[in-house]
């Protein structure tokens, strides 16, 4: 894809390049803030063009889309149908499902627990001096459930409970949170010593909300929503409801291809591993502030981005790896990354070096879904670096 220079920044630094270097420079600085502006709205277009190739592609019903570049948003459209049922148009505030990028949320809300001392990566988790103590199940444990850490649910290493056909998380719709967690580490074995090898883990991530609900007193939504979500002007995100009738004001209908049943998911339950709703336009402004760009102000230090972004050990050696909640690439000073897939929604947010941030959100999957997963995040990422300037 070519480079296309529109930001804000390149062309507030032309348009003051011009005025100073000409004899007539209100003329040329009047005749060059016209091109410019053209230009921009020009990529603007070539931007929506793209997304609604992909739409077309993948048969996506409604489809949202926010790029920002040093903390200005450069692009935030929203296209489809939110409910064709009701004719209901996606707008750029509509909710949609975020899935996966829930865990990201999940993360940095676990590392502000520890810059501000109420948490340590080393922390065990299951056990009578441990965060969750004896609330779901007393020692004996099966194996290595008591060696489990915050730092092991964070990179996927507890030892087991993979996202596959086996995950907990998909099992069990009529269980709360305390009898799936008590009975999933009773009976199902984890099948490596905590630290030794990745598996990603939608399970792991749901025990994170718990020991966050342990160490606050408060229940995960209303933290995260007070804590994290609040300081970047986020209002309206929340954690999904079950069934369509139940869906939040604003929220699009989410449709299953080949069969799927986005509706059968207990998605309240993967609160902090799935189940967050937000728009793109939202997702771009937790984004901004994780780190911090142009006069916003960071969530976190930059010593604790180090570490939240820092590759788990245990992840294969590459270009991309999985860190705490993100996947990043240069093993940390790149890109950081989260993409999401589940029944009816696939969604993909993603941070550059030079603070350019993206968001794109889908109320639909195709199958096999990973097709639909990697040609979402390969378009993020390329309009993300056209935009950076």
């Amino acid at each position: 894809m070519s480079n296309h220079n529109f930001t804000r920044r390149a062309i507030i630094v032309n348009l003051f390049r011009a005025a100073a270097s000409t004899a007539v420079g209100a003329q040329a600085f009047s005749a060059l803030t016209q091109s410019v502006f053209a230009a921009s709205y020009q990529r603007r277009r070539e931007i929506g063009s793209e997304t609604e190739t992909f739409r077309r592609q993948f048969r996506v019903p409604a489809m949202s889309v926010a790029i920002s570049s040093n903390g200005q948003f450069v692009y935030d459209r929203a296209g489809g149908m939110a409910d064709s049922q009701h004719l209901t148009q996606a707008q750029q505030d509509t909710l949609f499902r975020i899935v996966d990028l829930s865990k990201s949320i999940t993360a940095v809300t676990i590392f502000s627990l520890i810059e501000n001392g109420k948490l340590s990566l080393t922390d065990k988790v299951f056990g009578p001096a441990a965060i969750l103590g004896t609330n779901y199940g007393k020692p004996p444990y099966k194996p290595y459930v008591a060696d489990i850490t915050v730092d092991h649910l964070l990179t996927h290493t507890a030892g087991g409970w993979p996202a596959d056909d086996t995950d907990p998380m998909l099992h069990n719709n009529g269980w709360d949170q305390a009898k799936l967690i008590a009975s999933t580490i009773e009976n199902v074995l984890l099948t490596n010593q905590p630290g030794a090898q990745w598996i990603y883990s939608n399970f792991g991530y749901c025990i994170l909300g718990r020991v966050i609900e342990q160490v606050t007193g408060q229940p995960y939504e209303a933290y995260v929503q007070s804590r994290i979500l609040a300081p970047c002007g986020i209002t309206t995100m929340q954690i999904a409801r079950n069934s369509e009738r139940d869906r939040a004001p604003n929220e699009v209908v989410y449709i299953g291809q080949y069969n799927e049943a986005p509706y059968k998911i207990n998605i309240t339950r993967m609160d902090s591993t799935a189940g967050w709703i937000a728009s793109s336009t939202q997702l771009v402004q937790f984004l901004n502030h994780v780190a911090g760009a142009p006069n916003i102000p960071a969530l976190l230090k930059p010593e604790t981005i180090r570490a939240m972004t820092t590759p788990a050990p245990a992840y294969p050696a590459g270009s991309a790896r999985y860190a705490r909640g993100w996947m990043v690439s240069d093993n940390g000073a790149g890109s950081w990354w989260h993409s999401g897939s589940l029944p009816g929604s696939a969604a993909c947010m993603l941070r550059s070096p030079d603070t350019s941030c993206s968001a794109a959100l889908c109320n639909t999957r195709t199958q096999p879904h990973q097709e639909m997963d990697t040609a979402l995040y390969q378009m993020m990422s390329d309009l993300t670096q056209d935009v950076s300037g």
